[in-house]
């Protein structure tokens, strides 16, 4: 039998448990609750306050109105401008555009030989100081004394590099099965064509493969593919810049290279300039 004493001991330890128990109950629910009123942005908290009439979170005040803007006046700006601005036009002053080279003489021949067209080198002629010049020549087949194919070309220009025209002549030229030039030859018009970049031409290009005259002329330009009337089976090609106009004339005299100086090489830099300010 246990001893008063230890009954006496043990008879406190019921009521701990039930005061460590309705703690637990009493923080759940607190937890419980604050979740539910924090929750939603605090909508419940809110609507709670609001019902007992507690502003928790007044409103912020507006921001006060912008000062009004003050128009200030200013003084009219007085503009001078030259009566030469209200000259009506004079037609004989007018210029047009004019079409220039996009390729060098030396350059152009060099593209024929990468097309197989071993011209000569770009040099001076005997007959003109001033005149350069590089060509090909090429007999394909001769009777007797009688050439019956051959082909001839020239690219001419002056001393700065500058072209001023190409030819070509044809005599009894190699078709294909299909009444076509000759892709061997077919390839210098080509290149003559396609290298100064122009690119309304193409039709031209076409009507020299099927041997058809066509002449086209344009922003000083001129193509010309014809077939001799007294010589059955040759052909002559040029292409050319001319000036037709005075107002071509004009213009080619205005941005002539002799009234200008020459352009920068685009390889050359500014060098970077620096700037030092006095602290």
């Amino acid at each position: 039998m246990p001893s008063s004493d230890q009954n006496m001991k043990l008879a406190p330890q019921p009521r701990k448990g039930r005061a460590v128990m309705w703690l637990l109950i009493v923080l759940s629910v607190s937890i419980i609750g604050a979740t539910v009123l924090l929750s939603n942005d605090m909508r419940h908290l809110k609507s709670l306050a609001h019902y007992f009439g507690i502003e928790l979170f007044p409103p912020a005040a507006p921001p006060p109105p912008p000062p009004p803007k003050v128009f200030r006046r200013t003084e009219p700006v007085s503009i001078k401008i030259a009566p030469r601005m209200f000259d009506p036009p004079q037609p004989a002053l007018a210029s047009v555009f004019l079409r220039t080279w996009r390729i060098s003489g030396p350059l152009m021949c060099e593209a024929l030989r990468s097309a197989g067209v071993e011209t000569s080198e770009w040099a001076e002629t005997a007959f003109n100081s001033d005149t350069f010049e590089c060509s090909y020549e090429h007999v394909y087949k001769k009777e007797k004394e009688h050439v019956v194919s051959s082909l001839f070309l020239v690219v001419r220009g002056n001393g700065r590099g500058t072209i001023t025209s190409m030819r070509v002549k044809l005599l009894g030229p190699a078709t294909d099965s299909n009444g076509q030039l000759d892709p061997s030859i077919s390839r210098i018009f080509e290149t003559m064509l396609t290298q100064p970049a122009w690119l309304d031409f193409h039709d031209a290009l076409t009507a020299i493969r099927n041997l058809r005259d066509v002449k086209e002329e344009g922003f000083g330009a001129l193509i010309n593919f014809t077939q001799e009337f007294s010589r059955p089976g040759a052909f002559n090609f040029t292409l050319l810049l001319q000036e037709s106009s005075a107002q071509q004339r004009r213009t080619k005299d205005y941005f002539s290279p002799k009234t200008w100086l020459p352009a920068p090489d685009p390889s050359w830099q500014v060098p970077e300039l620096i700037f030092w300010r006095r602290a």
